[in-house]
Parts: structure tokens; sequence; C-alpha cells
């Protein structure tokens, strides 16, 4: 139990790393300037910043089910995986820690100006518009999110048998800078630019610290579960 409840921590920490990294920071800024337009209406921006909060939980949702499901339903490939998952574990950490500090770059095309259209178009969508956003970000994967997500969230949730829990504990994480950004606009707070400020110092701690950890634990797992060395 105590494992589980690690490991459901690590999920919602993964998921707010996953939000303060640049990539998706740009996405969920643009979300902020969203749910800002209903300024005016304290009530409307704290359910928009909840509607964008359950879009993306959905849509991570959605992906993790089908991934983990996929992985679970078939017998051999469950059983496998369950015997090799502690050997993998270990490599796959110290290969999104790689990723998370930018020593490993991985090739992708930008698909931001494609996230910019979708988000105008949504603006006619009004309130409901929040959910669509917040599951269009979330689909919008980048190096960073793609390795917090497939490397690190679909294992633990493989390891505890969870198709929907881990994801969903996910997908908050993701959206809980705007969530607060959101009850801060509700309430007329004023220093929501020193704020901005502060995450963005945070992100680079909080990501290098992050995928230090990962390396490290990585390597620990390695040299106990692949090459059997006691430490």
């Amino acid at each position: 139990m105590d494992s589980f409840f690690i490991s459901a921590g690590s999920a919602l920490w993964l998921g707010i790393l996953t939000a303060i990294s640049p990539c998706p920071m740009a996405t969920n800024i643009a979300a902020i300037s969203y749910i800002a337009r209903g300024v005016a209406s304290p009530r409307r921006v704290l359910l928009t910043g909840l509607l964008y909060t359950l879009g993306r939980m959905v849509a991570y949702v959605v992906v993790g089910m089908l991934v983990v499901w996929s992985i679970l339903s078939i017998p051999q490939i469950s059983n496998s995986l369950q015997k090799i998952m502690h050997l993998l574990l270990g490599p796959v950490l110290i290969l999104a820690g790689f990723l998370i500090l930018g020593l490993l770059k991985i090739p992708t095309s930008s698909s931001s100006g494609l996230s910019e259209r979708l988000g105008r178009r949504v603006e006619t969508f009004g309130l409901w518009g929040a959910g669509l956003l917040g599951i269009i970000f979330a689909l919008t994967f980048c190096p960073v999110s793609a390795a917090l997500f497939f490397g690190s969230l679909i294992p633990l949730a493989v390891k505890f048998g969870s198709i929907g829990l881990m994801p969903s504990i996910y997908g908050i994480g993701t959206a809980l800078p705007v969530l607060v950004f959101a009850i801060l606009l509700a309430y007329g707070a004023h220093s929501i630019g020193k704020l901005f400020q502060r995450l963005s110092q945070l992100e680079r701690w909080a990501r290098r610290i992050t995928g230090i950890v990962f390396i490290v634990i990585g390597i620990y797992l390695s040299l106990t579960n692949i090459f059997g060395i006691s430490i």
C-alpha cells in the first residue's frame, strides 16, 4: 500500500514537472490567456479552469488506458512484462533522465503552429472550449512530456495494473498550474507576473533535480536488478 501511494505521488509529480517544462508551459500559458478572458466573472474563470483540467485528465486517461490495456490484455505480453519490468525500469529511467536534462535530443516536427490554430478555433466553443483545449494540448506531446508519460508513467501504471488511476493523477498534475492561476485570477491576485517568473525558475531546478534523480535511481536499479550487484 505504501508503494502504491508513493507511485501515485510520483505520478502527480511527473504531471507537475510536465506542466512546468518549457514546451507544455507554452500551451498552459495559452490556456491561462483563454481562461483570463472571463476574468470579470470569478465563477466562470474557476469553471473554465476546472474544465481545462478535466480535458487534460480525460486525454491522458484515454491514451493511458489504450496503452496499458493493450499490454495487460495480452497474457503473453503481460506475463513477459511482469518478469522483465524490473529489468527494464532502470534503463528506462536513465533514458528519461537524459531526455529531461536535455542531454539526449529526439528530432520532432514542430506542432506549436497547429496547436495555436486549433486553440483559436476552440474559442468558438465558448465555456466548453476549455475542456476541448485541455484535450488538444494534452495530446500535443513534445520530447520531455513524451519521455515522462510513456517512459515513466506508463511503467508505473503497468506495474500496478492501473488502467485509469495513474494517468488521471498525472493529468491533474499537468493542469495544476493552470488551475492555480485560475483560482488566483478568480480572486484578483495581482502578483501573477512574479509567480510566472518564480515558476520558470522552479522549472529549471525541478527538471535538473528530477533528471539527476532518475539517472541515479536508474543506475542503481540496473546494477541491482540486471547485474546482481548489491549496494
